[in-house]
């Protein structure tokens, strides 16, 4: 069910539309000694911003949203990410960007699908990739540097889960982060 009121065409992103909520979280993170298993809490809010254009020829739809994880174990915010999720329908290709308050950004790119009343949205990013690009403070690039970024959003109606893992360079070892939930629209 959208939620969305504009008259833009969101495209796919439509069905991200709104606020959600999700207790189920688990994040997978690297510690010095071993992995950290984090259960966790989250919002998210999807707001819709309209159309923009680049260049006076390519047309964007986009979304802003901002992201706030906290640990069930002492109800601490550990991750805050804001950013934009765009849809260039004229090349069927969805973006997103995103900061998180750790000098780390990227720029993602990818695609979708939907199978009955299923939204299935895929984006990646990698240090590598001159098309889908990940900036870090030298700090980051040096003591925990991000190699890949990839993100799978699926939405039903009023439910949205998703899964995402971010392979860094830390500790003297490469580590798959990963974090996954699932949050239902309230509003």
């Amino acid at each position: 069910m959208s939620q969305n009121t504009d008259t833009t065409d969101y495209g796919p992103l439509d069905a991200l539309v709104g606020s959600w909520r999700g207790v189920k979280g688990m994040d997978v993170a690297p510690e010095p000694d071993g992995t950290e298993h984090n259960p966790y809490y989250e919002t998210f809010l999807f707001e819709p911003i309209g159309t923009v254009t680049n260049a006076e020829s390519q047309q964007l739809a986009a979304l802003r949203y901002h992201q706030v994880v906290s640990r069930k174990s002492n109800d601490r915010v550990f991750h805050n990410e804001t950013g934009y999720w765009m849809w260039d329908a004229e090349q069927g290709l969805i973006m997103q960007t995103l900061t998180i308050p750790r000098g780390v950004s990227l720029v993602a790119g990818g695609s979708h699908t939907e199978t009955g009343d299923t939204m299935e949205i895929r984006v990646h990013a990698a240090a590598s990739d001159a098309n889908w690009p990940i900036v870090e403070s030298p700090f980051m690039r040096d003591n925990a540097t991000t190699v890949s970024f990839h993100r799978t959003i699926r939405v039903a109606g009023d439910l949205m889960s998703y899964e995402e893992t971010t392979v860094l360079d830390i500790y003297g070892k490469r580590f798959d982060h990963t974090d996954q939930n699932t949050l239902n629209r309230v509003v």
